[in-house]
């Protein structure tokens, strides 16, 4: 586990500029950030299909793809538990703020 998860409560964040810093450190691990990355990508990838197909069941297909990488990576790979569990948005819009960050290289892939 994590030390950092172990130390703060991602619930004490009042603000996402202050959460993300804290979003990152618990991605440092570079594989559970590429898992990130492609489940972010095949989100996207079930959204379209979605819009393109009138087929709601793309969504679900999007969010089980989203979750299900993210959460091998962290269970896997970075040995702690998703934020999401105790701030769902802050983590949701922690996925995408890094996703923009990994395509701009900011945060290395």
């Amino acid at each position: 586990m994590s030390s950092t998860a172990t130390e703060i409560d991602p619930r004490s964040f009042q603000t996402f500029a202050d959460f993300y810093p804290f979003y990152l450190r618990e991605h440092s691990n570079r594989t559970c950030r590429r898992l990130h990355f492609v489940g972010c990508s095949l989100s996207l990838a079930c959204l379209v299909t979605m819009v393109v197909t009138a087929n709601a069941w793309w969504l679900l297909a999007g969010l089980l793809f989203g979750y299900g990488f993210a959460w091998a990576g962290h269970f896997g790979f970075e040995k702690n538990k998703p934020a999401s569990f105790k701030r769902p948005l802050y983590s949701f819009m922690g996925d995408w703020a890094m996703y923009k960050d990994i395509w701009t290289g900011k945060i290395p892939f």
